[in-house]
């Protein structure tokens, strides 16, 4: 515990703050106390440091276990450093992974905390927002916990001599209350309607161009074929027919 202000506030958040400058809007939005899901995009390694910076309440993170097994110094040095970086090992080797993770969610969520995920499951392979995984829905169903959705934008500044600067903004909306759907954990087309609604408020947010498809397997395709994200997506996506279902005006449906 000790060591998550260390690195909030000593190691990485003062050299952080002034060499990117974050800037927060919708902080508000953060319930002072109690369990609530901050569910975010996921655009770069550095996301879960920048997120936690501009907040008062530590956030917990799932990470994967491999950051916890390393040995050697190496290995103690990254399992300190993701540990006191609240970060909490799921094991993603096995078929039973996903259901692992979201119990140690729930479990997280049930001790009154605050549980920051990526619901797309991994990075955006070209800076789009894809589909979100139904784990978001379910716990946020199992927990009664709110669902605060949160855009990480990343801009760009041109200083002299050639030289950029990256600008880090997080806009945080508006907690989503899913009491509505209480008892109906498990159904899929309950957890899949959720889910989309989070993904929805996370593009507004973040104002990514939506892509309906699992940005795994379009990373997956890219390593396999070594096609690009925009090759592998035509081959992926619904006809044009089904997609225009999914126009932007709501993605709940």
């Amino acid at each position: 515990m000790l060591f998550y202000w260390f690195l909030k506030f000593v190691a990485i958040g003062p050299p952080a703050r002034v060499v990117f400058r974050p800037k927060v809007e919708g902080i508000e939005h953060v319930p002072a106390t109690g369990a609530a899901i901050l569910a975010s995009n996921h655009l770069s390694a550095a996301d879960w440091i920048f997120m936690p910076l501009q907040l008062k309440r530590r956030v917990t993170f799932l990470a994967k276990a491999e950051y916890f097994t390393g040995t050697g110094v190496k290995g103690f040095l990254q399992r300190a450093f993701f540990s006191g970086a609240g970060q909490v090992p799921i094991d993603r080797s096995s078929a039973s992974a996903a259901e692992n993770a979201i119990q140690t969610g729930i479990r997280i969520l049930r001790q009154g905390k605050v549980l920051g995920i990526y619901p797309e499951g991994t990075r955006s392979p070209d800076g789009r927002l894809y589909r979100g995984k139904i784990g978001v829905a379910r716990m946020a169903l199992e927990t009664g916990a709110p669902v605060v959705p949160l855009a990480m934008v990343y801009t760009t500044r041109r200083l002299p001599f050639g030289k950029e600067l990256t600008q880090v903004r997080v806009r945080i909306g508006k907690p989503l209350d899913f009491s509505r759907y209480e008892g109906l954990a498990g159904d899929r087309f309950v957890e899949r309607s959720i889910t989309d609604e989070v993904m929805y408020e996370i593009m507004t947010l973040s104002s990514q161009e939506y892509v309906d498809v699992y940005g795994a397997a379009v990373k997956k395709s890219m390593d396999a074929t070594g096609a690009s994200a925009s090759e592998v997506i035509a081959t992926l996506q619904p006809p044009a027919t089904e997609a225009a279902d999914r126009a932007p005006t709501s993605l709940a449906g």
